[in-house]
Protein backbone atom coordinates (compact mmCIF):
# COMPACT_ATOMS: atom_id res chain seq x y z
CA UNK A 1 0.00 0.00 0.00
CA UNK A 2 1.50 3.36 -1.20
CA UNK A 3 1.95 6.53 1.27
CA UNK A 4 2.63 9.92 0.49
CA UNK A 5 2.43 12.78 3.05
CA UNK A 6 3.19 16.58 1.44
CA UNK A 7 2.33 20.18 2.70
CA UNK A 8 -0.55 22.14 1.78
CA UNK A 9 -4.49 21.46 0.62
CA UNK A 10 -5.89 18.72 -1.59
CA UNK A 11 -8.11 20.37 -4.28
CA UNK A 12 -9.72 18.69 -7.09
CA UNK A 13 -12.23 19.10 -9.76
CA UNK A 14 -13.06 20.27 -13.42
CA UNK A 15 -12.81 23.75 -13.66
CA UNK A 16 -10.11 25.47 -11.75
CA UNK A 17 -10.84 28.69 -12.86
CA UNK A 18 -13.15 31.48 -12.17
CA UNK A 19 -16.45 32.55 -13.16
CA UNK A 20 -17.44 28.67 -12.60
CA UNK A 21 -14.49 27.38 -10.55
CA UNK A 22 -15.77 23.64 -8.83
CA UNK A 23 -12.21 22.91 -7.15
CA UNK A 24 -13.46 21.61 -3.70
CA UNK A 25 -11.08 20.78 -0.65
CA UNK A 26 -10.33 17.10 0.40
CA UNK A 27 -11.69 16.60 3.96
CA UNK A 28 -9.33 14.88 6.58
CA UNK A 29 -9.13 12.83 9.22
CA UNK A 30 -7.56 11.89 12.15
CA UNK A 31 -8.28 9.28 15.39
CA UNK A 32 -7.28 7.86 18.50
CA UNK A 33 -8.92 5.77 20.90
CA UNK A 34 -7.84 6.16 25.03
CA UNK A 35 -8.30 3.14 27.43
CA UNK A 36 -9.10 4.83 30.86
CA UNK A 37 -7.54 1.93 32.43
CA UNK A 38 -4.04 1.54 30.51
CA UNK A 39 -1.64 3.87 32.36
CA UNK A 40 1.58 1.90 30.41
CA UNK A 41 2.80 4.49 28.16
CA UNK A 42 3.52 4.19 24.48
CA UNK A 43 0.78 1.38 24.53
CA UNK A 44 -1.92 1.63 21.99
CA UNK A 45 -4.92 2.99 23.99
CA UNK A 46 -2.82 4.54 26.80
CA UNK A 47 -5.00 6.97 28.25
CA UNK A 48 -2.45 9.28 30.78
CA UNK A 49 -2.71 9.64 34.02
CA UNK A 50 -3.14 12.77 36.84
CA UNK A 51 -2.15 16.03 35.53
CA UNK A 52 -0.96 14.17 31.77
CA UNK A 53 -2.63 14.09 28.38
CA UNK A 54 -1.73 11.99 26.03
CA UNK A 55 -1.51 12.18 21.63
CA UNK A 56 0.04 9.31 19.42
CA UNK A 57 1.01 10.95 15.85
CA UNK A 58 -1.76 8.86 13.92
CA UNK A 59 0.77 5.70 15.00
CA UNK A 60 -0.97 2.38 17.14
CA UNK A 61 0.49 3.44 20.45
CA UNK A 62 -0.06 6.94 22.81
CA UNK A 63 1.96 8.74 24.32
CA UNK A 64 2.42 11.32 26.53
CA UNK A 65 2.21 15.03 25.50
CA UNK A 66 2.07 18.59 26.87
CA UNK A 67 -0.87 20.74 26.08
CA UNK A 68 0.20 24.24 25.34
CA UNK A 69 -1.03 27.96 26.27
CA UNK A 70 -1.83 29.08 22.74
CA UNK A 71 -0.02 31.78 21.24
CA UNK A 72 -0.79 33.23 17.39
CA UNK A 73 2.37 34.77 17.78
CA UNK A 74 5.42 33.47 20.19
CA UNK A 75 7.61 30.48 18.85
CA UNK A 76 8.63 29.95 23.20
CA UNK A 77 6.25 27.37 24.19
CA UNK A 78 4.50 27.62 27.07
CA UNK A 79 2.96 24.63 28.94
CA UNK A 80 -0.22 24.35 30.46
CA UNK A 81 -0.75 23.01 34.05
CA UNK A 82 -3.38 20.03 33.62
CA UNK A 83 -5.08 19.95 36.77
CA UNK A 84 -3.92 16.61 39.34
CA UNK A 85 -6.55 14.33 40.03
CA UNK A 86 -8.53 15.01 43.36
CA UNK A 87 -11.51 13.52 44.64
CA UNK A 88 -14.11 15.76 43.32
CA UNK A 89 -12.54 16.36 39.85
CA UNK A 90 -10.21 13.96 37.39
CA UNK A 91 -9.17 15.16 33.47
CA UNK A 92 -8.09 13.20 31.12
CA UNK A 93 -7.33 14.69 27.40
CA UNK A 94 -6.41 13.87 24.29
CA UNK A 95 -4.43 16.28 21.82
CA UNK A 96 -4.80 16.52 17.72
CA UNK A 97 -2.66 18.84 15.75
CA UNK A 98 -4.32 20.65 12.41
CA UNK A 99 -3.32 22.66 9.88
CA UNK A 100 -3.93 26.51 11.49
CA UNK A 101 -6.90 27.70 9.32
CA UNK A 102 -8.03 24.40 8.58
CA UNK A 103 -12.21 24.40 8.75
CA UNK A 104 -13.03 21.72 11.21
CA UNK A 105 -15.77 19.86 9.54
CA UNK A 106 -17.28 17.39 12.21
CA UNK A 107 -15.65 15.69 15.36
CA UNK A 108 -17.39 12.80 16.62
CA UNK A 109 -17.10 11.02 20.44
CA UNK A 110 -17.74 7.51 20.72
CA UNK A 111 -18.00 5.96 24.46
CA UNK A 112 -16.97 2.28 24.07
CA UNK A 113 -17.16 1.77 28.07
CA UNK A 114 -18.78 4.50 29.69
CA UNK A 115 -15.89 5.43 32.72
CA UNK A 116 -16.36 4.21 35.97
CA UNK A 117 -14.27 4.55 39.69
CA UNK A 118 -13.14 2.13 42.03
CA UNK A 119 -15.11 4.08 44.79
CA UNK A 120 -17.02 7.20 45.28
CA UNK A 121 -19.91 8.53 43.13
CA UNK A 122 -19.72 10.26 39.46
CA UNK A 123 -21.82 12.75 38.77
CA UNK A 124 -21.24 13.96 35.58
CA UNK A 125 -18.91 12.95 32.58
CA UNK A 126 -18.44 15.66 29.40
CA UNK A 127 -16.30 15.82 26.75
CA UNK A 128 -15.17 18.94 25.64
CA UNK A 129 -13.33 19.76 22.21
CA UNK A 130 -10.72 23.19 22.25
CA UNK A 131 -7.90 24.74 21.79
CA UNK A 132 -6.71 24.16 25.54
CA UNK A 133 -7.75 22.01 27.82
CA UNK A 134 -10.77 22.85 29.51
CA UNK A 135 -12.04 23.09 32.88
CA UNK A 136 -15.07 21.73 34.04
CA UNK A 137 -17.69 23.68 33.16
CA UNK A 138 -15.74 25.96 30.84
CA UNK A 139 -16.63 27.12 27.51
CA UNK A 140 -14.78 25.38 24.92
CA UNK A 141 -13.51 26.74 21.60
CA UNK A 142 -15.34 24.24 19.33
CA UNK A 143 -17.75 21.79 20.37
CA UNK A 144 -18.71 19.98 24.01
CA UNK A 145 -21.27 16.59 24.59
CA UNK A 146 -23.84 16.69 27.38
CA UNK A 147 -23.92 14.41 29.98
CA UNK A 148 -22.49 11.05 29.12
CA UNK A 149 -24.14 8.33 30.60
CA UNK A 150 -24.76 5.61 28.20
CA UNK A 151 -22.25 3.61 25.73
CA UNK A 152 -22.85 5.17 21.95
CA UNK A 153 -21.87 8.22 19.69
CA UNK A 154 -22.70 11.14 22.12
CA UNK A 155 -24.77 14.16 20.66
CA UNK A 156 -22.65 17.49 20.77
CA UNK A 157 -24.62 20.04 22.88
CA UNK A 158 -26.27 23.14 20.91
CA UNK A 159 -23.21 25.28 19.31
CA UNK A 160 -23.11 29.38 19.32
CA UNK A 161 -21.99 31.35 16.79
CA UNK A 162 -19.11 31.99 18.45
CA UNK A 163 -17.92 28.18 18.13
CA UNK A 164 -19.29 27.83 14.57
CA UNK A 165 -16.85 30.86 13.37
CA UNK A 166 -14.32 29.08 15.23
CA UNK A 167 -14.57 25.69 13.61
CA UNK A 168 -15.19 27.73 10.11
CA UNK A 169 -10.99 28.50 10.73
CA UNK A 170 -9.09 26.74 13.46
CA UNK A 171 -7.14 29.16 15.36
CA UNK A 172 -3.23 29.34 15.34
CA UNK A 173 -2.39 28.00 18.60
CA UNK A 174 1.49 27.42 17.49
CA UNK A 175 3.76 29.59 15.99
CA UNK A 176 6.54 27.14 14.38
CA UNK A 177 10.34 28.92 13.78
CA UNK A 178 12.21 28.38 10.53
CA UNK A 179 9.72 28.52 7.98
CA UNK A 180 7.42 25.93 9.01
CA UNK A 181 3.54 26.28 8.84
CA UNK A 182 1.49 27.25 12.00
CA UNK A 183 -0.28 24.67 13.88
CA UNK A 184 -3.80 24.20 15.70
CA UNK A 185 -4.11 22.36 18.86
CA UNK A 186 -7.25 20.24 18.97
CA UNK A 187 -7.86 19.17 22.84
CA UNK A 188 -10.24 16.71 23.66
CA UNK A 189 -10.91 17.33 27.24
CA UNK A 190 -12.88 14.49 29.69
CA UNK A 191 -14.14 15.94 32.45
CA UNK A 192 -14.95 13.44 35.15
CA UNK A 193 -16.75 15.21 38.01
CA UNK A 194 -18.48 13.55 41.06
CA UNK A 195 -17.55 13.11 44.77
CA UNK A 196 -15.11 10.85 47.29
CA UNK A 197 -13.74 9.27 43.36
CA UNK A 198 -10.80 7.14 43.80
CA UNK A 199 -8.72 5.22 40.53
CA UNK A 200 -10.18 5.27 37.15
CA UNK A 201 -11.32 1.32 36.34
CA UNK A 202 -13.11 1.60 33.20
CA UNK A 203 -13.73 3.47 30.39
CA UNK A 204 -12.88 3.77 26.93
CA UNK A 205 -13.39 6.44 24.41
CA UNK A 206 -12.75 7.08 20.89
CA UNK A 207 -11.93 10.30 18.95
CA UNK A 208 -12.46 11.18 15.42
CA UNK A 209 -11.75 14.98 13.92
CA UNK A 210 -13.09 15.79 10.48
CA UNK A 211 -11.54 18.77 8.43
CA UNK A 212 -10.52 20.67 5.27
CA UNK A 213 -7.01 22.85 5.27
CA UNK A 214 -8.14 26.25 3.70
CA UNK A 215 -6.54 27.12 0.52
CA UNK A 216 -5.21 30.51 0.73
CA UNK A 217 -3.20 30.95 -2.24
CA UNK A 218 -3.99 33.08 -5.12
CA UNK A 219 -7.30 35.12 -5.13
CA UNK A 220 -10.12 35.68 -7.39
CA UNK A 221 -8.02 37.77 -10.17
CA UNK A 222 -4.84 36.35 -10.04
CA UNK A 223 -3.20 33.47 -10.67
CA UNK A 224 -2.68 30.18 -9.61
CA UNK A 225 -6.36 29.56 -7.71
CA UNK A 226 -5.04 27.34 -5.32
CA UNK A 227 -3.03 24.87 -8.04
CA UNK A 228 0.57 25.32 -8.17
CA UNK A 229 1.70 22.65 -10.89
Amino acid sequence: MARSTFEGPILAGTNRYPPFRNVGSVELTQNAGMILTNTTINTAGYSGNSGVFVTNGQTFSNSATTVYVPSTTNPVLAAQAIPADSATQIYRGFVMYLPAGSHLENVTIDVGVVPTVASGTISTITVYVSNNYTVQGGTPTYAATGTITAVGRQSLATFTGTQLANQFSTSTDIVLPNGQFNVSQLVFTISIAGSTMTTLNAGTVYFTAFYSQSDSAGTPTLYPFGNFG
